[in-house]
């Protein structure tokens, strides 16, 4: 016996040495039966659309469509101007994501330093915080701090939610000071450069006029918003008479007492003699060129106003008039009456 389990331990041992390599794996079998089931875990309600916080502003109603047809209106869903966001000056207000890094930075137009590759228009995500918290909440206003005006230090716009159109309704420049008595243009979009309404609502930019902030500063609470979007937040930003009716009951017009009459009267005659004067041409774009110090400050706040504030009065009627009268005064001409 122990000669024989010998000789079967020596065969066992030759065949494994002379065996071939290993084949390929063959295919796999049957599944087996599954295993036992898993402790049942606690107890709990079926999830509803009510418990899902994106159906606070994506559900059943015209909330979103309502706004973006509205705002598709507005000068900020048209135009081409956002094209202009991929250079790094004019990012922060020409490109929705330009403006929301800008106010994450806490920057103002004048210190961006990049350009936005992907420039869009100012949709939804520039002026409120969408999909930050996936909820209701997301509608708030990006910001709504005070805003010192980078082109006049020391002074700040503090207009409650308005605050949020002022990080880029400001003027990017006062003008320049006279040498020897002239002003240097150096360029056709010479002036305040677009948007400075801010500046307007609280007496500053002109020249040749001293003013102070305005009633609409002063006294309308949310400033911008109260005046152009109303208590229906009308996306297209443009002004009611209806918002103005809460202060002036009587008011049918936006031409109350005559005053936008009175101020586009004058600006046809102060474009008028600055085009006789050479300085403007007739599509309104002033002659790069140097120009005497009073006649060159004419011309600024004929830009100011007529060009780029373009309320006819309504934002400040008293610093208009008096920036106009200043105006026609250095022109020559006296107002009409």
């Amino acid at each position: 016996m122990l000669v024989l389990l010998g000789v079967m331990v020596l065969a066992a041992v030759i065949f494994t040495a002379c065996a071939g390599p290993e084949g390929p794996q063959g295919p796999a079998g049957a599944a087996g039966p599954a295993g036992p089931a898993g402790p049942a875990g606690p107890a709990g309600e079926s999830a509803t659309l009510d418990d899902l916080t994106c159906t606070e502003c994506h559900n059943d109603t015209t909330l979103i469509e309502g706004k973006a047809a509205a705002w598709g209106e507005s000068l900020h869903g048209t135009g081409e101007a956002f094209v202009r966001g991929a250079s790094s000056s004019c990012a922060g207000c020409h490109s929705g994501g330009g403006f929301s890094a800008m106010v994450a930075a806490g920057q103002n137009p004048g210190s961006v330093e990049a350009g936005d590759p992907d420039p869009t228009r100012q949709t939804c995500r520039a002026c409120h915080q969408i999909h930050t918290s996936y909820t209701g909440e997301d509608w708030a206003l990006a910001t709504t701090d005070p805003v010192d005006l980078y082109a006049f230090e020391g002074e700040t716009f503090d207009g409650g939610e308005g605050n949020l159109c002022v990080n880029c309704h400001q003027p990017r420049r006062g003008m320049d000071e006279a040498v020897d008595g002239m002003v240097e243009i150096t360029s056709t979009h010479w002036g305040p450069h677009h948007g400075p309404q801010s500046a307007m609502l609280l007496g500053l930019a002109g020249e040749g006029a001293e003013g102070s902030p305005s009633s609409h500063y002063s006294l309308v609470e949310g400033t911008c918003v109260a005046c152009h979007m109303g208590e229906g937040a009308n996306h297209t930003f443009e002004p009611d008479v209806a918002a103005c009716q809460e202060c002036h009951a009587d008011i049918e017009s936006f031409d109350f007492s005559g005053l936008q009459t009175e101020v586009q009267e004058q600006l046809d005659q102060l474009e008028e003699a600055l085009i006789a004067a050479g300085w403007l041409d007739e599509e309104g774009h002033p002659a790069v060129t140097a120009v005497p110090e009073a006649e060159a400050a004419a011309l600024w706040n004929w830009i100011y106003i007529a060009h780029e504030d373009k309320s006819l009065g309504v934002h400040n009627p008293a610093y208009t008039r008096a920036l106009l009268e200043a105006s026609l005064e250095a022109m020559g001409i006296a107002p009409a009456e």
